[in-house]
């Protein structure tokens, strides 16, 4: 049976959504951040040779099962390379993964705007939201874990990434793409660097790429397929932006309303297609909020060419900037006006939107029309949503000071399942083995009956081992869609004119 786990750790078991006092009290439970509904719980019941069959369409499962063998294979070689681990490696490999965490690169994109590097900016944009974006769609998917821990150790400085499935690995292709768009950029702009300068761009580009990639296996958070089929969706993803970046600019660029009514369509198509997973994964989230900043960052070049003081060269959009007129002072001043700003918009519009969304959305429930994603609790299903609700794409503002704070010490080393798709690998792996050995062994029914018992409670213990998702609420995608809109549009021209217009 599922359970419900409330704030007050008090534990309640779950009863089917027939009865109006039972539904009042699910919605109860569901106003609660840490309100644990039975649509977010697999019951332990289903065993885990059966729980994705059950849950995929077979072509779907097929293809999980053809790359499954691959995942268990590389587990072993994982462990015997993290045999040679040094606390040295640890904390650097796993202190660089920071530099690939979508919160990373969501305080760091709007800067090169605000500083007139129009182009690579809009370069890095593309890449890393489509790169978030699509391996996001690839590992709902495929539903593939991560190595099985143990036994390897898994090292990180951020737990919701083990929320996540393991297929491709979303840090090796944002690192990719990004230091792609370097070096190409810097070649390009060599005749305009000093030579060490332009060596200094090489040579930290590389550190960044190898860094990340290698780290994810070192770390225990990936293995060698996750690696290698995300950096070959980096080095396609920069191939088609790189290529195309011109035509696509150009149409963004268009006089009149084609280019809003074209692109807005086209980001919620990519929403909606996004693949169903099997178990609780936040990709979906960091899809949706990275999608919103390309759309924000796309209207932005579209309302830059009605501006008179906007430059077309060297880039479409280029909003002056010269350090000689900001100095040191105004530099500072963009960067702490402009990460303020951007925090100061989210805080505002998620409490705003959370609030007046929610009876909207069950007006339109009675209609007929609701949000069809199975991890998401409808409208009607709970009375608000909390204040505090966490954002698993940025951090926080409050919790920015701590997070400082535990730079020296934050490093984790963990070993065991983190996460419902976890748990079901170890489940899988432990049953292949009884398997195995059941097949070799002459032992009695009633002994055979009593290891499936222990078993099963082996694996409800399991269950109740791994951390328990938070409720999701069905306005949280419409929220995330016009938070991170509104934050790509700041980032990329609001700010900057702003900027402009008071002389920083």
């Amino acid at each position: 049976m599922a359970r419900v786990t409330t704030t007050d750790s008090t534990t309640l078991a779950a009863p089917p959504l027939v009865h109006n006092d039972e539904k009042s009290l699910l919605a109860a439970l569901a106003d609660s951040v840490d309100g644990f509904s039975r649509i977010n719980f697999k019951d332990a019941g289903n065993r885990s040779r059966d729980h994705y069959k059950s849950n995929m369409a077979p072509r779907r499962f097929q293809m999980r099962q053809m790359l499954l063998p691959l995942v268990r294979w590389e587990t072993p070689r994982l462990a015997w390379i993290q045999r040679y681990r040094t606390k040295f490696w640890d904390n650097y490999f796993a202190f660089s993964a920071n530099l690939g965490t979508h919160a990373f690169f969501v305080i760091m994109l709007p800067m090169p705007f605000w500083f007139g590097y129009t182009e690579i900016a809009r370069h890095l944009v593309y890449v890393l939201a489509y790169g978030v974006l699509f391996s996001g769609m690839m590992k709902d998917f495929f539903c593939l874990p991560r190595p099985l821990s143990p036994p390897l150790h898994r090292i990180t400085m951020s737990g919701s990434a083990a929320l996540e499935y393991g297929f491709p690995s979303t840090h090796s292709t944002n690192a990719v793409s990004a230091a792609l768009v370097l070096l190409y950029t810097a070649r390009e702009q060599k005749d305009e660097m000093s030579p060490l300068m332009f060596v200094l761009v090489q040579i930290l580009a590389w550190l960044y790429m190898t860094s990340i990639v290698l780290g994810r296996i070192y770390c225990g958070m990936h293995g060698f397929l996750d690696v290698v089929v995300g950096t070959l969706l980096g080095v396609a993803l920069f191939a088609v932006r790189w290529c195309f970046a011109d035509v696509i600019d150009a149409f963004v660029t268009a006089p009149g309303a084609m280019p809003v009514l074209v692109l807005t369509p086209l980001i919620l198509i990519l929403v909606r297609v996004h693949p169903e997973p099997v178990d609780q994964c936040p990709c979906f989230e960091d899809g949706v909020a990275f999608a919103g900043v390309v759309l924000g960052v796309d209207y932005g070049l579209w309302i830059g060419q009605y501006s008179s003081f906007v430059s077309s060269t060297p880039y479409p959009a280029t909003i002056p900037f010269t350090f000689a007129k900001s100095g040191v002072v105004g530099i500072v001043a963009r960067m702490v006006i402009g990460i303020t700003t951007i925090f100061m918009w989210r805080a505002i519009m998620k409490k705003t939107l959370h609030a007046a969304l929610p009876p909207l959305f069950r007006l339109v429930e009675q209609i007929g029309i609701s949000m069809p994603r199975v991890f998401f609790l409808k409208a009607s299903e709970y009375h608000k949503v909390p204040a505090s609700l966490p954002d698993s794409t940025l951090v926080n503002a409050t919790e920015i000071p701590s997070l400082i704070g535990r730079i020296g010490r934050m490093r984790s080393d963990s070993v065991g399942p983190q996460s419902t798709a976890d748990m079901y690998e170890t489940m899988a792996y432990r049953e292949e083995r009884q398997r195995r050995k059941s097949i070799e062994s002459q032992d009695s029914p009633s002994a055979k009956h009593e290891q499936e018992l222990a078993e099963l409670e082996e694996e409800y213990k399991l269950f109740l081992a791994i951390p328990k998702p938070r409720v999701q609420y069905d306005v949280e995608v419409v929220t995330k869609l016009v938070v991170y809109t509104g934050i790509g549009l700041l980032g990329s021209n609001l700010l900057s004119v702003a900027f402009y217009y008071a002389g920083i």
